[in-house]
Protein backbone atom coordinates (compact mmCIF):
# COMPACT_ATOMS: atom_id res chain seq x y z
CA UNK A 1 0.00 0.00 0.00
CA UNK A 2 1.44 3.37 -1.01
CA UNK A 3 2.46 5.55 1.94
CA UNK A 4 3.52 8.94 0.61
CA UNK A 5 3.77 12.62 1.57
CA UNK A 6 4.07 14.96 -1.43
CA UNK A 7 4.89 18.46 -0.17
CA UNK A 8 4.99 21.70 -2.14
CA UNK A 9 8.09 22.93 -0.32
CA UNK A 10 10.64 21.99 2.31
CA UNK A 11 10.81 25.39 4.01
CA UNK A 12 8.18 27.99 4.79
CA UNK A 13 9.15 31.66 4.95
CA UNK A 14 10.66 32.38 8.36
CA UNK A 15 10.93 28.70 9.28
CA UNK A 16 13.71 26.15 9.25
CA UNK A 17 14.14 23.15 6.97
CA UNK A 18 11.08 20.82 7.16
CA UNK A 19 10.04 22.49 10.43
CA UNK A 20 6.37 22.79 9.52
CA UNK A 21 6.19 19.12 8.48
CA UNK A 22 8.09 17.51 11.36
CA UNK A 23 4.98 16.49 13.36
CA UNK A 24 3.61 14.78 10.24
CA UNK A 25 6.96 13.16 9.48
CA UNK A 26 7.18 11.69 12.97
CA UNK A 27 3.95 9.83 12.25
CA UNK A 28 4.80 9.07 8.63
CA UNK A 29 8.16 7.49 9.52
CA UNK A 30 7.14 6.15 12.95
CA UNK A 31 8.34 2.62 12.16
CA UNK A 32 11.62 3.71 10.56
CA UNK A 33 15.06 4.18 12.08
CA UNK A 34 16.80 5.14 8.83
CA UNK A 35 16.07 6.84 5.54
CA UNK A 36 17.76 6.93 2.14
CA UNK A 37 17.94 10.50 0.89
CA UNK A 38 18.11 11.29 -2.84
CA UNK A 39 20.13 14.54 -3.16
CA UNK A 40 20.35 14.65 -6.95
CA UNK A 41 18.32 17.87 -7.44
CA UNK A 42 21.11 19.91 -5.77
CA UNK A 43 19.39 23.25 -4.93
CA UNK A 44 21.64 26.25 -5.67
CA UNK A 45 24.20 23.78 -7.01
CA UNK A 46 25.24 22.47 -3.59
CA UNK A 47 27.03 19.12 -3.47
CA UNK A 48 25.36 15.82 -2.71
CA UNK A 49 27.29 15.68 0.56
CA UNK A 50 26.29 19.19 1.66
CA UNK A 51 22.66 18.50 0.88
CA UNK A 52 22.66 15.18 2.73
CA UNK A 53 24.29 16.77 5.78
CA UNK A 54 21.53 19.39 5.87
CA UNK A 55 18.85 16.72 5.76
CA UNK A 56 20.68 14.63 8.37
CA UNK A 57 20.60 17.52 10.86
CA UNK A 58 16.84 17.78 10.54
CA UNK A 59 16.06 14.09 10.82
CA UNK A 60 18.26 13.77 13.91
CA UNK A 61 15.48 15.72 15.67
CA UNK A 62 13.14 12.76 15.21
CA UNK A 63 15.85 10.11 15.72
CA UNK A 64 16.12 8.92 12.13
CA UNK A 65 19.48 8.20 10.52
CA UNK A 66 20.06 9.56 7.02
CA UNK A 67 22.32 8.20 4.29
CA UNK A 68 22.57 9.75 0.83
CA UNK A 69 21.90 7.57 -2.21
CA UNK A 70 25.15 8.86 -3.73
CA UNK A 71 27.03 7.02 -0.95
CA UNK A 72 25.88 3.59 -2.19
CA UNK A 73 27.72 1.73 -4.91
CA UNK A 74 24.62 -0.34 -5.77
CA UNK A 75 21.94 2.34 -5.89
CA UNK A 76 19.01 0.17 -7.07
CA UNK A 77 19.68 -2.27 -4.23
CA UNK A 78 19.89 0.61 -1.72
CA UNK A 79 16.42 1.80 -2.71
CA UNK A 80 14.92 -1.69 -2.69
CA UNK A 81 16.26 -2.27 0.83
CA UNK A 82 15.50 1.19 2.23
CA UNK A 83 13.27 1.53 5.28
CA UNK A 84 12.13 4.88 3.90
CA UNK A 85 13.01 7.27 1.06
CA UNK A 86 13.13 11.06 0.80
CA UNK A 87 13.75 13.01 -2.40
CA UNK A 88 14.56 16.68 -1.83
CA UNK A 89 13.94 19.76 -3.92
CA UNK A 90 16.17 21.63 -6.31
CA UNK A 91 16.24 21.36 -10.10
CA UNK A 92 13.71 18.85 -11.42
CA UNK A 93 15.45 18.38 -14.78
CA UNK A 94 18.72 17.50 -13.06
CA UNK A 95 16.95 15.16 -10.64
CA UNK A 96 15.23 13.26 -13.44
CA UNK A 97 18.39 13.11 -15.56
CA UNK A 98 20.29 11.59 -12.62
CA UNK A 99 17.55 9.09 -11.75
CA UNK A 100 17.68 7.81 -15.32
CA UNK A 101 21.48 7.94 -15.43
CA UNK A 102 21.74 5.74 -12.34
CA UNK A 103 18.94 3.48 -13.63
CA UNK A 104 16.77 3.93 -10.55
CA UNK A 105 13.61 5.63 -11.88
CA UNK A 106 11.72 2.36 -12.32
CA UNK A 107 13.13 0.85 -9.13
CA UNK A 108 12.11 3.91 -7.13
CA UNK A 109 8.58 3.82 -8.52
CA UNK A 110 8.14 0.11 -7.87
CA UNK A 111 9.58 0.34 -4.36
CA UNK A 112 7.28 3.17 -3.29
CA UNK A 113 4.24 1.50 -4.87
CA UNK A 114 4.97 -1.56 -2.73
CA UNK A 115 4.66 0.52 0.44
CA UNK A 116 8.07 1.90 1.39
CA UNK A 117 7.32 5.28 3.08
CA UNK A 118 8.24 8.16 0.78
CA UNK A 119 8.59 11.89 1.24
CA UNK A 120 9.00 14.31 -1.65
CA UNK A 121 9.45 18.06 -1.49
CA UNK A 122 9.43 20.43 -4.48
CA UNK A 123 11.36 18.59 -7.24
CA UNK A 124 10.97 15.40 -5.22
CA UNK A 125 7.22 16.01 -5.41
CA UNK A 126 7.24 16.91 -9.11
CA UNK A 127 8.47 13.42 -9.93
CA UNK A 128 5.50 11.81 -8.16
CA UNK A 129 3.23 12.80 -11.04
CA UNK A 130 3.08 11.45 -14.56
CA UNK A 131 5.68 13.84 -15.96
CA UNK A 132 7.77 16.91 -15.11
CA UNK A 133 6.22 19.02 -17.86
CA UNK A 134 4.58 21.31 -15.28
CA UNK A 135 7.69 22.03 -13.19
CA UNK A 136 8.81 25.64 -12.65
CA UNK A 137 12.50 24.84 -13.12
CA UNK A 138 15.04 25.79 -15.77
CA UNK A 139 16.05 22.94 -18.13
CA UNK A 140 19.74 23.04 -17.18
CA UNK A 141 20.30 19.46 -18.35
CA UNK A 142 18.51 17.21 -20.82
CA UNK A 143 16.87 14.14 -19.28
CA UNK A 144 16.19 11.19 -21.59
CA UNK A 145 12.48 11.38 -20.79
CA UNK A 146 10.01 13.70 -19.03
CA UNK A 147 8.14 10.66 -17.66
CA UNK A 148 8.47 10.13 -13.93
CA UNK A 149 7.24 7.90 -11.10
CA UNK A 150 3.50 7.89 -11.76
CA UNK A 151 2.66 7.54 -8.07
CA UNK A 152 -0.38 9.77 -8.58
CA UNK A 153 -2.47 9.93 -11.79
CA UNK A 154 -1.98 13.65 -12.48
CA UNK A 155 0.73 16.30 -12.58
CA UNK A 156 1.78 18.84 -9.98
CA UNK A 157 2.86 22.45 -9.96
CA UNK A 158 4.61 22.89 -6.58
CA UNK A 159 5.21 26.39 -5.19
CA UNK A 160 2.00 27.47 -6.94
CA UNK A 161 1.54 31.25 -6.90
CA UNK A 162 -1.60 33.21 -7.69
CA UNK A 163 -1.30 36.20 -9.98
CA UNK A 164 -0.53 39.42 -8.08
CA UNK A 165 -3.17 41.85 -9.32
CA UNK A 166 -1.30 44.78 -7.74
CA UNK A 167 1.94 44.02 -9.54
CA UNK A 168 3.09 46.13 -12.49
CA UNK A 169 4.86 43.12 -13.93
CA UNK A 170 2.54 41.86 -16.63
CA UNK A 171 4.49 38.73 -17.50
CA UNK A 172 3.21 35.19 -17.61
CA UNK A 173 1.66 33.58 -14.53
CA UNK A 174 1.65 29.97 -13.36
CA UNK A 175 -1.88 29.73 -14.71
CA UNK A 176 -0.64 30.90 -18.13
CA UNK A 177 2.06 28.24 -18.20
CA UNK A 178 -0.38 25.50 -17.24
CA UNK A 179 -2.79 26.63 -19.98
CA UNK A 180 0.08 26.24 -22.45
CA UNK A 181 0.63 22.69 -21.18
CA UNK A 182 -3.06 21.94 -21.67
CA UNK A 183 -2.94 23.08 -25.27
CA UNK A 184 -1.10 19.80 -25.93
CA UNK A 185 -2.01 17.55 -22.96
CA UNK A 186 -5.14 16.40 -21.13
CA UNK A 187 -3.43 15.52 -17.85
CA UNK A 188 -4.92 17.37 -14.85
CA UNK A 189 -2.52 19.66 -12.96
CA UNK A 190 -2.78 20.49 -9.26
CA UNK A 191 -1.31 23.82 -8.19
CA UNK A 192 0.06 23.10 -4.72
CA UNK A 193 0.62 26.19 -2.56
CA UNK A 194 3.44 26.57 -0.04
CA UNK A 195 2.69 24.74 3.20
CA UNK A 196 0.32 22.28 1.50
CA UNK A 197 0.92 18.62 0.82
CA UNK A 198 -0.76 15.49 -0.48
CA UNK A 199 -1.10 12.44 1.72
CA UNK A 200 -1.28 9.20 -0.25
CA UNK A 201 -2.47 6.09 1.58
CA UNK A 202 -2.96 3.22 -0.82
CA UNK A 203 -5.08 4.69 -3.61
CA UNK A 204 -6.53 7.48 -1.45
CA UNK A 205 -5.09 10.96 -2.12
CA UNK A 206 -5.95 13.75 0.33
CA UNK A 207 -5.00 17.43 0.29
CA UNK A 208 -3.48 18.48 3.63
CA UNK A 209 -2.33 21.75 5.18
CA UNK A 210 -4.05 25.06 5.89
CA UNK A 211 -4.42 26.29 2.32
CA UNK A 212 -6.54 25.36 -0.67
CA UNK A 213 -5.06 24.13 -3.94
CA UNK A 214 -5.97 24.99 -7.52
CA UNK A 215 -6.98 22.31 -10.00
CA UNK A 216 -6.48 22.83 -13.72
CA UNK A 217 -8.08 20.56 -16.29
CA UNK A 218 -8.01 20.95 -20.07
CA UNK A 219 -10.82 23.10 -21.48
CA UNK A 220 -12.25 23.84 -18.02
CA UNK A 221 -12.13 26.78 -15.63
CA UNK A 222 -9.71 26.30 -12.70
CA UNK A 223 -11.28 24.89 -9.53
CA UNK A 224 -10.58 25.61 -5.88
CA UNK A 225 -9.76 22.47 -3.90
CA UNK A 226 -10.14 22.85 -0.14
CA UNK A 227 -7.88 21.21 2.43
CA UNK A 228 -9.13 17.77 3.36
CA UNK A 229 -10.51 17.08 -0.12
CA UNK A 230 -10.22 13.60 -1.58
CA UNK A 231 -8.48 13.62 -4.97
CA UNK A 232 -8.46 9.87 -5.50
CA UNK A 233 -10.75 10.01 -8.54
CA UNK A 234 -8.74 12.72 -10.33
CA UNK A 235 -7.43 11.39 -13.64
Amino acid sequence: MKNIIIASTSTLHGGTYLEYLLPELQLHFKNCTSIVFIPFARPSGISHTEYTDKVRETFEKINIEVKGLHEFEDKPKALKNAEAIFTGGGNTFLLVQQLYHHQVMTVLSETVKKGTPYLGTSAGSNICGLSIQTTNDMPIVYPPSFQTLGLIPFNLNPHYLDADLQSKHMGETRETRIKEFHAFNNIPVLGLREGSWLEVKGEKITLKGDLSARLFEANQAPKKITSGSDLSDLK
